[in-house]
């Protein structure tokens, strides 16, 4: 921090198991400042996760980056300041992060110069690191580092005493914890207490009028971004202050006047006491992580991050009532799960102070076991390892969702206040479950619906060799219109079909219909099964898209809908490909090299009633591989589709020759490695063996 300017920082170490990094020590500041990061876990969207994780340098030049790239950051500390993050690594191990931080008037770049600096401190940290870690020593723990807080001097210190004690306007200096280490004449007689009453206490302690939660604000900006800052303060009765905040490395300056007016009584105050600061920062932390879960699971692991810390409990359980019965649908902080599931499927009569906070919607606090046990006597046999409770109702929109109970491994008071903090903070947690909940509910009909549209599996026919993928939009319900199928045909292997009755071979169709939406997928089940009707009596492929593009305009939908299908002969190997709209396939030759397949086609299905689609013969020499594909494979934002169908072609040039389902799941793990998918995508790889038994030629079989 010296080498480069920085004000504050702190040292995180990678927790045993390697999932999450827990503060070790912290400099500059107070610890409470970053209260809601005492413990990240590895893959949070934190600057020093991001760092250890990826093992890089983090910088956010300032606050609107912050509010950017890491909005839950911004969200508890909307202040003026930069910070650099950084791992603490040797070229084998990650030992943790390190994060500094500079006032608001840093440069918005970090110069050569402090990397340099930073990145050798960290390497500097790293070997220290691994010698104790090779010598099987723990790393101890060590005090945070405010800065020197004594008031020194010379021979001169006296006359400097004796200046300001002649100052008429109020004097007084903090340390960084906010208590009063010096405080002149004017200044006591100012906040209405003897000195000696004075020193040695936090401003807010000793002046009950300025321990209010909407004055913390500015005593925060003041030290975090090392700017002035300023508040007006009402003295009771009717006194009104001016304070005046001059901050450093190691605390504040405060200058203390009488206000010339009562207009100023919209400013902020000091309220940064440790036990306040941490609630109020664990609430806007919780509050702004809760709005980004989206299913139970993330409402669950939000609240075990961000709101056992804030409340200092040891184990959380969140139940909700179902059918009657108590259900547990999360919990944290017990090693033997069966602690808490046997209580799993209770009915709601029973006499346990759980199912009494979802009846009844009204909170419970034990702060012992004896407590607990008076009123609960069946506790005795059921016992936690936890030594005091608080049972607290989840109420969103006027109704129990369910209750969230927290342990504490040792007896705990639960005075008022602190009673109320907790009601608050579930109220959070109450309203993201309860959107969690019907997000998981639809979901899960989203789901299960698209299951029941697309084929479970494909057919086995001989001579091919078949792999398919779909994977939904990385945004939204995991929901859409993208299919695939192959239909097995009669048997023979001879795709001739023309509508007479001859026998047909195989069949495969990729497709792709307008939406994301229930609607797009009940539409997507509908085309499936006209095409499949439309083979079944031996249409040609041309046919094929026409009726079904016909179909599409009697259902009057309002979706448009891309196709393309393949009817294959194995027997001559070659294919008569018709294309509606849809993306040209891929065709990855025996010899390696990759082509994309330019055939004729007509526009998307549902559009016009007299459009054609004529079929393309393209030759199938025995260990091609064959790709159909929908756009959200290659059509990715901000990209050129031309050089994404390149890049495709490419890896399939690279990874063709192996097993079909490792190259689907290569293909499919090769846009997803870059990319967030906007839109679903739907892969079908087909490979002609060439070792079809002429046998199969007499057997017959319906799609």
């Amino acid at each position: 921090m010296d080498e480069v300017g920085a004000v504050a920082g702190a040292v995180y170490l990678l927790a045993p198991d390697g999932t999450a990094l827990e503060m070790a020590v912290m400099a500059g500041l107070p610890r409470a400042f970053a209260a809601p990061w005492e413990r990240v876990g590895i893959n949070a969207p934190l600057p020093v996760a991001d760092a250890a994780r990826e093992r890089r340098l983090v910088w956010v030049g300032g606050e609107e980056e912050m509010a950017a790239r890491y909005p839950r950051i911004a969200v508890v500390l909307p202040y003026p300041f930069a910070l650099a993050a950084l791992p603490v690594a040797t070229d084998d191990t990650v030992y943790g992060a390190v994060f500094v931080t500079w006032p608001g008037s840093h440069p918005p770049e970090l110069s050569a110069w402090e990397r340099e600096h930073l990145a050798a401190a960290c390497e500097r940290l790293a070997l220290r690191l691994q010698r104790v870690s090779e010598r099987g020593r723990p790393f101890r723990s060590e005090p945070d580092i405010l800065g020197d807080q004594a008031l020194t001097g010379g021979s001169n210190a006296a006359e400097a005493l004796q200046l300001l004690d002649r100052i008429p306007e109020g004097l007084c200096s903090l340390d960084l914890n906010g208590r009063i280490t010096f405080v002149n004449p004017a200044g006591a007689e100012l906040l209405g207490l003897a000195r000696r009453e004075l020193l040695g206490r936090q401003l807010w302690g000793a002046l009950p009028w300025l321990n209010d939660p909407v004055y913390e604000d500015r005593y925060r900006a003041a030290l975090i971004s090392q700017q002035a800052s300023s508040f007006v303060a009402l003295r009771p009765p009717r006194d009104w202050l001016s304070f005046r905040l001059h901050p450093s490395t190691t605390g504040i300056s405060v200058r203390v006047t009488p206000a010339r007016t009562a207009g100023g009584t919209g400013g902020h105050a000091l309220e940064p006491a440790p036990t306040r600061l941490v609630a109020i920062s664990h609430v806007l932390s919780l509050a702004s992580g809760l709005t980004e879960a989206v299913g139970v699971d993330d409402v669950i692991e939000m609240a075990g991050a961000e709101f056992m810390p804030a409340v200092g409990c040891q184990a959380l359980v969140i139940l909700a009532p179902e059918a009657g019965r108590l259900s547990v649908i999360g919990h944290r902080g017990y090693d033997d799960p069966h602690i808490v599931e046997r209580f799993h499927g209770m009915p709601l009569s029973a006499h346990t102070p759980g199912a009494q906070a979802l009846v009844t919607g009204v909170p419970s606090f034990f702060e012992s076991r004896r407590d607990l046990e008076q009123v609960y006597p069946a506790r005795q046999n059921t016992r936690d390892g936890m030594a005091a409770w608080a049972y607290l109702p989840l109420i969103a929109s006027g109704r129990t969702v369910g209750a969230c109970v927290l342990g504490y491994a040792e007896p705990h008071r639960f005075p008022p206040d602190n009673r109320a903090v907790l009601t608050s903070l579930v109220s959070l947690i109450a309203q993201a479950l309860e959107r969690a909940r019907l997000y998981d509910a639809k979901h899960r009909l989203a789901h299960g619906l698209q299951s029941a549209l697309m084929p479970r599996s494909l057919p086995d026919v001989p001579g091919l060799e078949h792999a398919a993928r779909y994977l939904p939009a990385t945004r939204g319900m995991e929901i859409g219109g993208d299919f695939y199928d192959l239909i097995r045909g009669d048997g023979t292997g001879n795709g001739t079909g023309d509508g007479t009755g001859n026998r047909t071979g195989p069949a495969a169709v990729v497709g792709d219909v307008q939406g994301h939406n229930v609607a797009a997928a009940g539409l997507m089940g509908q085309v499936r099964t006209a095409i499949r009707a439309f083979t079944a009596v031996g249409q040609p492929p041309g046919e094929v898209m026409a009726g079904t593009n016909r179909l599409l305009l009697d259902l009057d939908a309002d979706l448009f809908v891309s196709c393309v299908y393949v009817q294959l002969d194995l027997e001559h190997h070659r294919a008569l490909v018709a294309r509606a709209g849809h993306p040209h396939p891929l065709l990855r030759a025996p010899d390696g090299s990759v082509r994309v397949l330019d055939v004729a086609g007509g526009p998307v299905l549902g559009v016009d009633r007299a459009s054609r689609y004529p079929a393309t013969e393209v030759p199938l020499p025995p260990g091609s591989v064959l790709t159909l594909y929908t756009d959200g494979l290659i059509e990715l934002p901000d990209t050129d589709l031309e050089e994404e169908l390149a890049d495709l072609g490419t890896h399939l040039a690279d990874v063709g020759a192996g097993p079909l389902e490792e190259v689907a799941d290569s293909l499919v793990a090769h846009t997803a490695q870059t990319h967030e998918r906007a839109d679903d995508v739907a892969l079908l790889l087909l490979r002609l063996t060439g070792t079809r038994p002429a046998s199969e030629a007499t057997v017959s079989g319906g799609p």
